[in-house]
């Protein structure tokens, strides 16, 4: 059944280059994902009104380590660089394995 004509940008899009294309599909999630973290690290360390160097000397890191893990595009977010994160931060790493469900 031929897809319904539509001007939304982003069903165009979806429809040419991810529907259908599971490999794809899981990039963009995995992309999502680091974003997802990326955003929440600047945001706990901004709302603990740190620097990005401040958070570094306490982590015991570099601030480009700090400016790294914050980039949407970084992808070596390790376990144990992001409890020191949390622990300078006063916060715990949560992590969760979730049923994976199949997109179309």
């Amino acid at each position: 059944m031929p897809s319904k004509k539509t001007s939304d940008a982003l069903t165009i899009l979806h429809r040419r280059y991810f529907r259908g294309r599971p490999e794809r599909l899981a990039s963009l999630k995995e992309e999502r994902q680091n974003a997802a973290i990326g955003r929440k690290l600047c945001a706990l360390r901004i709302r603990a009104g740190l620097t990005q160097k401040e958070l570094a000397d306490q982590v015991g890191t570099t601030t480009s380590v700090i400016s790294r893990l914050e980039n949407a595009d970084y992808e070596g977010h390790s376990l144990s660089m992001l409890r020191r994160v949390a622990i300078a931060l006063n916060r715990e790493v949560e992590v969760r394995f979730i049923s994976r469900t199949v997109a179309t």
